[in-house]
């Protein structure tokens, strides 16, 4: 089975992490999947709506650590990661997201992007940067306070605290908890309302409720500079073979 799967159910095309034996960890190679498949959506007329989700108690556990590493170790730039994030940013449909057990580090920042977000009451959400000596990504250290003001934004990305679903549902993160054994239908039965909806008039309305890409785009590349020089110090370096070893014992 592919670690992401890419489908449609009508006029809403599906990706779905697939990848549990490892926590649904994201690869380079997953990364890049999913930004053709956001970018190829704004230009299909077929589809109207992206809802993201993962397997069953698992959204998914963000970055996977060992990739990661070998991109610190050869100095190489993950480009494949940065072209996630733009297509997020530019996402010129709507962007659902249906998310059961965890979302660690890029698993919640995604989630900033998203239009629609639906948890379960397992779902918890956590973004672990500085702790592996890492800043914050994905344009969340100016998205975060938009959605929730400075303070609670500053506990989610620099404290590092972790939320369950109620308090990310105060802070206006996702907007509904709902069961988990219905929760995939719900969001679904959101974008399937959304994609119903006459198409011109979604597009402007999205449009305007996005309020133009620029801003977002270029803190992307400025958080992801400073994340790539991070992930050559020997700051990071250590916080993350600390990390790992900690998995080990």
């Amino acid at each position: 089975m592919p670690d992401i799967e890419i489908g449609r159910e009508g006029r809403v095309q599906t990706i779905r992490f697939n990848r549990p034996e490892k926590k649904n960890a994201i690869t380079r190679a997953m990364y890049r999947e999913m930004a053709d498949a956001l970018n190829e959506a704004n230009d299909d007329d077929d589809v109207a709506a992206t809802l993201i989700m993962g397997t069953a108690g698992i959204f998914t556990s963000g970055n996977d650590l060992a990739d990661f590493m070998a991109v610190a170790a050869g100095g190489e730039q993950a480009n494949d990661v940065h072209d996630y994030l733009q297509a997020m940013a530019n996402a010129k449909k709507p962007f659902i997201a249906a998310v059961d057990g965890l979302a660690v580090g890029v698993g919640t920042t995604t989630l900033m992007h998203c239009d629609l977000v639906y948890a379960s009451p397992q779902a918890w959400f956590q973004t672990p940067f500085l702790d592996l000596g890492l800043v914050p990504e994905a344009g969340s250290s100016l998205i975060a306070s938009r959605i929730m003001g400075h303070q609670m934004a500053y506990e989610l990305l620099v404290l590092g605290e972790r939320w369950t679903a109620e308090r990310a549902e105060r802070a206006g993160l996702i907007n509904t908890i709902v069961d988990a054994g219905k929760l995939e239908a719900h969001a679904m039965e959101q974008a399937q309302r959304l994609a119903a909806k006459p198409p011109q008039a979604l597009a402007l309305s999205h449009g305007l409720m996005r309020n133009g890409p620029e801003e977002i785009v270029e803190r992307i590349r400025h958080e992801g500079q400073m994340f790539a020089d991070r992930l050559k110090s020997d700051e990071a370096r250590a916080a993350f073979m600390a990390f790992m070893n900690r998995k080990r014992a």
